[in-house]
């Protein structure tokens, strides 16, 4: 099972995109899109302070990561709930794992093995540190719930070397269409293969064909 599209962008939304090293509200060094060395490479720790220089390559590099990253988040709520989960339902427990790493532990996983949607929908609220994750909470609160996916652009925010985020105003707006192609990553594209000699539209089978023809008019 894999996140649904507007789910997908429903999370990058959420963690909004910085495509330098930052510190977070809890001065984790932090990359991309939500991305710290607690989930894998790269380190986040030794990575090169400030903006890139390329800001389409930085882009695309925070893409790549968070695509990276967002199968170890699916693989783990799913070993976490035995339940069968809706679509909606797997988006908004990707997206809380995604920000807390508590899938595992959490009152709301208890309560969605047992049964109860209802107390699992109320207990994202449980994880409501800091302050300004309440909406968040709420948002995946609502979509676990009744299936409401947030819209808008994604932001790109710009920050400085000492990890510093400027949130005054965003460098640039992706759309959804850009932000969904870059997260699902490069599609493979398939190899030209020459046609089989063999095969009913290879030269010998055209060919034959032709050898017939003029023997069936002798």
């Amino acid at each position: 099972m894999h996140m649904t599209d507007r789910g997908l962008l429903a999370l990058v939304r959420h963690e909004g995109l910085v495509p330098g090293p930052y510190l977070d509200v809890k001065q984790v060094w932090t990359f991309g899109i939500g991305h710290t060395a607690a989930a894998g490479e790269p380190d986040t720790s030794t990575m090169p302070r400030g903006m890139p220089a390329d800001l389409d390559a930085g882009i695309r590099e925070a893409f790549r990561v968070f695509h990276a990253d967002l199968a170890r988040y699916e693989a783990a709520v799913l070993r976490a709930v035995k339940v069968p989960l809706a679509p909606h339902e797997f988006d908004a427990l990707v997206s809380f794992h995604y920000n807390t790493g508590g899938i595992a532990k959490a009152a709301l996983t208890r309560h969605l093995n047992a049964g109860n949607r209802v107390a699992a929908a109320d207990a994202f609220l449980n994880w409501r540190r800091p302050a300004s994750i309440i909406p968040r909470r709420e948002a995946e609160r609502d979509l676990f719930r009744h299936g409401r996916y947030p819209g808008g652009t994604i932001p790109v925010w710009s920050v400085d070397r000492t990890g510093r985020v400027d949130f005054s105003r965003p460098i640039r707006r992706l759309t959804e269409d850009e932000a969904l192609a870059l997260a699902r990553g490069p599609s493979p594209t398939p190899p030209v293969l020459a046609p089989s000699p063999t095969a009913p539209n290879g030269w010998l089978a055209r060919l034959a064909a032709f050898f017939s023809t003029l023997i069936r008019r002798a």
